[in-house]
């Protein structure tokens, strides 16, 4: 069975991905010899440079921290999501995808030399000590960021269990920095939690690995024989703030709920290369409504189950515009030399939607009520706010408000889910500033 590729949106500390086979491309026109040339004359230029370095430089220089530098370089040129994986950053990746490992809990990436928190995941020690999406790490350890890689950087977060990591943060648009102290864990990824909210099965769904789809499934059991059937009103599937992860996994999801029809497909360079996935038969929650919510924070794989079902009109998609990540990372092995993360295509939702750097609008906008201190604070500049991002094919627009409270009767997106379930009014919950950010254009 062929693999498929992966969706990333950041990196994540103390952890890693599973891999998949490059594929070589023989060019044979005139052009492309003529572009060959000229790009190994830039490659003997390349050389010049490295020797000279090498030879001259004022402190003799590690010879392959300036070809990992350079190959760096290169990657982080092309977009925010390709990169250099070192052999223990590769080895890192693949133990992510199993969903346990150690670190802190916290998805990265990289925004103008600082490391930016797309989203922390729940009950790690990183969501526990506060730490919020769109915080920038200044320090770790009293070590300026500015300046490494983000590979160095997350290298630096990463430690022994139970030993301790302090974070510099700057915090929204505040002049003062803050300093929070993490004591490293092993970090187990519960990418599926469940509960019984009366007469509707609440899933909330926080990552996309390889447990995904199965612990979906055991979950939608669970909660079928906890609510009798002629009480059943529904589902609600929480994807606020999840930041991705494998696309075989949101396929599976999406078509733990469809019947019929394409899933996604993804496009690359050569249009003969573009693939598409259908759905098999079978709903596992018997065709009855769905709830979808979304915020700033739903990133990549989750927008390919929140597209493929609001496209479909299988569910209802309640919150705020999604981060715009459309596009797939293959991870291409290097044998013992670590692995490269390409950008190789762009996916795109069944309607032929491309999502990049555009994000996918709810059906119905709910916004939180945003405590005093957080205003300012909670917004993502999504997808579209990266410097160097893969340009989008529609109007391009920025993220919303990825923050969610942790009083279940103030998340005004949940609550608001739940009485669209039961047939209940909705003026409550819905915003009245028509020129709010976050509203669909």
């Amino acid at each position: 069975m062929r693999k498929l590729p992966i969706l990333m949106i950041g990196a994540l500390v103390g952890a890693s991905m599973a891999t998949l086979v490059s594929q070589t491309h023989v060019l044979t026109s005139t052009t492309a010899v003529a572009a060959s040339a000229e790009t190994y004359r830039q490659l003997s230029l390349f050389g010049d440079v490295f020797e000279r370095v090498r030879q001259d430089y004022v402190e003799e220089p590690e010879e392959a921290d300036l070809v990992e530098a350079a190959i760096n370089g290169m990657l982080t040129s092309l977009d925010p999501h390709s990169s250099y994986m070192d052999p223990r950053s590769f080895r890192d990746m693949q133990v992510q995808t199993r969903g346990e490992f150690g670190g802190l809990g916290i998805e990265v990436t990289m925004e103008d030399g600082l490391v930016k928190v797309v989203a922390p995941i729940d009950d790690t020690p990183a969501f526990n000590a506060g730490v919020m999406a769109n915080d920038l790490i200044t320090h770790i350890d009293g070590e300026q960021v500015q300046g490494m890689t983000l590979s160095q950087a997350v290298e630096l977060m990463r430690g022994p269990v139970d030993s301790d990591v302090t974070l510099r943060i700057r915090r929204g648009n505040a002049a003062d920095t803050i300093e929070v102290n993490i004591t490293r864990d092993i970090i187990r990824v519960r990418p599926v939690r469940a509960r019984v909210e009366d007469d509707i099965g609440y899933l909330r769904v926080t990552a996309f690995n390889e447990q995904t789809f199965t612990n979906l499934r055991s979950a939608i059991q669970e909660l079928k024989g906890d609510i009798s059937e002629d009480r059943l009103q529904g589902f609600v599937i929480d994807m606020r703030n999840n930041p991705g992860g494998l696309l075989d996994q949101a396929i599976m999801v999406s078509d733990a709920f469809l019947d019929r029809g394409e899933i996604v497909s993804t496009r690359g360079r050569d249009p003969e290369e573009t693939q598409r996935f259908s759905a098999k038969s079978g709903d596992l929650t018997d065709g009855l409504p769905l709830v979808v919510l979304v915020n700033g924070g739903s990133a990549s794989a989750s927008e390919i189950v929140a597209g493929a079902l609001q496209d479909h009109e299988r569910a209802t998609l309640i919150g705020s515009r999604s981060f715009g990540k459309g596009s797939v990372q293959t991870i291409i092995p290097l044998g013992g030399n670590g692995a490269l993360r390409l950008t190789t295509a762009k996916y795109y939702t069944p309607s032929g939607r491309s999502i990049q750097a555009r994000g996918i609008d709810p059906d119905i906008v709910v916004l939180q009520d945003i405590p005093e201190e957080l205003r300012g604070q909670d917004e993502t500049q999504g997808e579209a706010g990266l410097r160097g991002h893969l340009s989008g094919e529609d109007e391009e627009a920025g993220g919303s408000s990825a923050y969610v409270p942790s009083d279940r009767e103030e998340d005004k997106q949940l609550l608001a889910a739940l009485a669209f379930l039961r047939g209940e009014q909705l003026d409550a919950f819905l915003t009245t500033d028509a020129e709010n950010e976050t509203a669909p254009n």
